[in-house]
């Protein structure tokens, strides 16, 4: 039995890396922030520059960590610096996050668990979809699960080791997105439980005092970035809730309402209504609740539960767009709680049919929307190699600028192959005056009246050529003479 068992895991990351990697360069997105990740990562290959922040969040300007950067920097290289290669690591990691997930559920619980929940990662849409392109949260479902497990594993063996585990995994995850804090009340509960409950509470407390070494060290980064900038950061995160209104002020009700329903809709794939969804959420909140006297693995299962309840809530209380990748920390406690679903039935046969049951009708459901199936690719990375090579006629003389019309287009994309091929392009906050200036126009546009300040800089502005490349159209701007 135990040779079914792993031939079915093998199986099933297999079908996790066929979906990760099938078509693969044709549908990778790569639009500005891949562009601008692409940049960072060839300058840290080149020992140009090694930046102690990350991204900024889409809100606020609050920066993430670097750890993002230096994790996949290794893949830049591997593929000599074609950004495909930044895809590729996340969906390399992605595979090894499901055997890792794989592993941690069967160890913890029971073969028939395991196996459907690691078909569950295996086809699941959005886990499907966010590996397949590089961006800074696609990899934290799988960071955050570590987190949980190694916190949960911390709680069963006592062990100073997974403290520090914890710590660090929480330090890569909270640099992955902040919506990690999402995860932090639940955990901080049952730590104080576990505390309050301990005999050997000095032990605990200096378990404690390494795993928040641990967590210090490994974001130390950020730690010296506001110390150095006046606590930047710090000031953007709180003004997100002072200033930007992003703390919820409408019905909390039906903002949780909504979440929920927009966490099955992402999770499940099926249009269900509010009511229906919160239904299955409680359903499984119940199931859960039954494991206790069913399932030697009660606490780490409950542990997870815990996590799904107050995330939803805390996420609830947040004005902003309930999109994919922002459930990123709870997807795989998710399916580790429908996974559950077998082990309420009695015999061993009827569980593995209604394991078998789940997985095939989670796999029809999710199969028909897998976009690398049915539509043709976009090949935004040759595009955008192609759009850039469009410049190279032009550039006579350097450092060059490039702006979009409208403001909201991105142009890092292009920036990457064209700081690949050797030319100097000033960042867009740059003081510096350019030699050259470009402008890509998306719209009709009359490029040296626009009032985006790196045109308006631009002193004795004289357009001199233009050109179309995909669909824009590409001016080039000198200084004339007075």
């Amino acid at each position: 039995m135990k040779r079914i068992y792993l031939f079915c895991f093998v199986i099933a990351i297999g079908i996790a890396a066929f979906l990760r990697l099938y078509n693969f360069e044709g549908f990778v997105t790569f639009l500005g922030d891949q562009g601008r990740d692409a940049i960072i990562v060839k300058r840290i290959l080149a020992l140009e520059h090694l930046p102690a922040i990350g991204a900024p969040s889409s809100v606020g300007q609050v920066y993430l960590g670097p750890f993002y950067y230096y994790l996949i920097a290794p893949f830049l290289l591997l593929f000599n610096f074609n950004p495909v290669g930044l895809a590729f690591g996340v969906a390399l990691l992605s595979i090894a996050g499901t055997a890792f997930a794989y592993l941690a559920v069967k160890k913890e619980t029971n073969n028939l668990t395991a196996l459907l929940f690691v078909f569950l990662l295996a086809t699941s849409l959005p886990l499907i979809n966010l590996s397949r392109f590089s961006w800074n949260p696609n990899l934290l479902p799988y960071f955050s699960f570590a987190t949980i497990y190694f916190f949960y594993l911390w709680y069963k063996k006592n062990s100073s080791l997974y403290a520090m585990l914890f710590g660090v995994f929480l330090a890569f995850s909270f640099q992955l997105h902040y919506l990690t804090a999402l995860i932090m009340p639940s955990l901080l509960i049952f730590y104080l439980y576990l505390l309050r409950k301990s005999k050997y509470k000095k032990n605990l407390l200096t378990q404690t005092l390494y795993a928040l070494i641990a967590f210090i060290v490994f974001v130390s980064p950020l730690i010296i970035f506001d110390l150095r900038h006046d606590f930047l950061n710090v000031k953007n995160f709180i003004a997100l809730f002072r200033e930007k209104g992003l703390a919820n002020s409408s019905s909390v009700d039906a903002k949780l309402f909504e979440t929920v329903n927009y966490f099955v809709a992402h999770s499940l794939q099926i249009d269900v209504s509010k009511i229906v969804s919160l239904v299955i959420i409680l359903f499984l909140t119940l199931l859960a609740y039954l494991a206790n006297k069913k399932n030697t693995a009660s606490v780490f299962i409950n542990l997870n539960l815990i996590v799904i309840i107050f995330y939803l809530i805390g996420f609830s209380l947040l004005q902003t767009p309930r999109l994919l990748h922002y459930y990123g920390p709870i997807y795989l406690s998710f399916y580790l709680l429908l996974s559950q679903i077998p082990l309420f039935l009695k015999t061993k046969y009827v569980q593995i049919a209604t394991a078998i049951l789940i997985g095939v009708s989670f796999i029809f459901v999710n199969v028909q929307k897998y976009s690398f199936f049915y539509q043709p690719p976009n090949n935004q990375i040759g595009g955008a190699r192609n759009f850039a090579a469009t410049f190279h006629n032009y550039i006579k003389k350097q450092p060059i600028q490039i702006v979009t019309i409208p403001f909201t287009e991105t142009d890092g994309q292009f920036r990457y192959f064209l700081e690949k091929d050797g030319y100097q392009i000033l960042s867009h906050d740059s003081p510096q005056q350019a030699e050259e200036l470009y402008v890509i126009c998306f719209q009709k546009c009359t490029p040296q009246d626009d009032p985006q300040w790196q045109i308006a800089a631009f002193y004795n502005k004289k357009v001199v050529a233009s050109w179309k490349a995909d669909r824009a159209t590409i001016y080039k701007i000198i200084h004339g003479t007075n």
